[in-house]
């Protein structure tokens, strides 16, 4: 297909550098890895526009989004002792009370320390006329006639699996659906759904806009890796890069055939796999999502791996920026990023 007439402006500036839309998959404490990469996209003039994620990716998005530098943004998730997360009453750390704990709340932590975290850091690095709220990330576009709706209005996109309507989440732009708004939304509360691993946090409960029970858990649940959410819907070329940054290797040819089936726990894994990836598959398998992925291999942790060591946490760090690396100035397996070239084989 000819290239439009109109040729693709490289990545517009925003203070200086290339501006970039990221979307940032979850993966519990492999966050680090995604703050590795931020600080090399950082060191190479890209200019965070906008960040989507899930769970390890919302908290993520919601640091670089309050304009803290990556650098910094590492050094928090480096110093930070993630035991503390695992929070709750005594009776809860022995196993039959964990499993009471399942049975009385849907899940064993309460998740309260974790909030109290975010909401720290982003009162401690982040702007002074911050209100925590959404109000604070409405995104401006540098076209002013460029019109922009639903998740491209915001500068952070929080998704969340709402077990009450089987579906999938994106906030604040569903505020309404919970008989609010974005100005009201306050950003830690939306992290702390996103972050809600299933049975070991405790569930967030809403009301909706009837005022009905809303039940909210990790965003992975239905998609972990949300990576079209700002491409541009009217056919038109995108006016700048969105990088999807992945807590996993590179797919095979066959992204979708990956479980070993044995017996009935691998089959029972591999329907909760299924189950929770289809989603994504079909944006992964697409070559474009593949052409703009920054893929990082975190399989040696556990995303539930709260008490890591120092070494543990070096690791992350490094194939965070590693991948990064890789993925800007090319290796064996691809060749450099070029947004030009890019645009010019998949967005023509």
């Amino acid at each position: 297909m000819a290239v439009p007439h109109h040729s693709p402006p490289r990545s517009s500036n925003i203070s200086g550098g290339q501006r970039v839309d990221l979307v940032l998959e979850g993966g519990g404490v492999k966050g680090i890895a995604l703050a590795g990469a931020l600080e090399v996209l950082e060191e190479r003039g890209y200019t965070v526009n906008r960040v989507a994620g899930s769970s390890a990716g919302s908290i993520a998005g919601a640091l670089a989004t309050a304009g803290i530098p990556a650098t910094t943004i590492v050094e928090i998730l480096r110093e930070t002792d993630y035991r503390r997360f695992e929070d709750g009453p005594w009776w809860t750390r022995p196993i039959l009370g964990k499993g009471l704990s399942i049975l009385l709340h849907n899940g064993v932590h309460r998740g309260t320390y974790l909030k109290n975290w975010l909401e720290e850091q982003l009162a401690s690095h982040g702007g002074p006329d911050r209100t925590g709220t959404f109000a604070d990330l409405l995104y401006v576009d540098p076209d002013p006639e460029h019109e922009l709706e639903g998740p491209r209005k915001y500068r952070l996109v929080v998704t969340a699996s709402d077990l009450s309507a089987g579906r999938l989440r994106y906030l604040p732009t569903d505020a309404e659906d919970f008989g609010t708004t974005p100005a009201q939304l306050r950003v830690v509360d939306t992290v702390r759904a996103s972050t809600s691993i299933p049975l070991f946090f405790r569930p967030v409960r809403w009301k909706n806009a009837f005022g009905k029970p809303a039940v909210l858990v990790d965003g992975g649940m239905l998609s972990n890796f949300p990576v079209s959410v700002f491409d541009r819907t009217d056919g038109e070329v995108p006016r700048w890069p969105t990088f999807g940054i992945k807590l996993s290797a590179k797919p095979e040819a066959d992204f979708g055939v990956r479980n070993r089936i044995t017996g009935p726990l691998s089959f029972g894994k591999a329907v909760v796999d299924t189950v929770t990836g289809f989603y994504d598959r079909m944006h992964i398998d697409s070559s474009h999502s593949v052409a703009r992925t920054i893929f990082i291999d975190t399989a040696a942790v556990r995303p539930t791996q709260f008490d890591l060591s120092p070494e543990e946490r070096e690791l992350l760090y490094r194939k965070g920026r590693k991948a990064a690396t890789d993925f800007l100035d090319g290796d064996h397996e691809q060749a450099p990023w070029d947004f030009e070239r890019y645009v010019q084989q998949f967005r023509s």
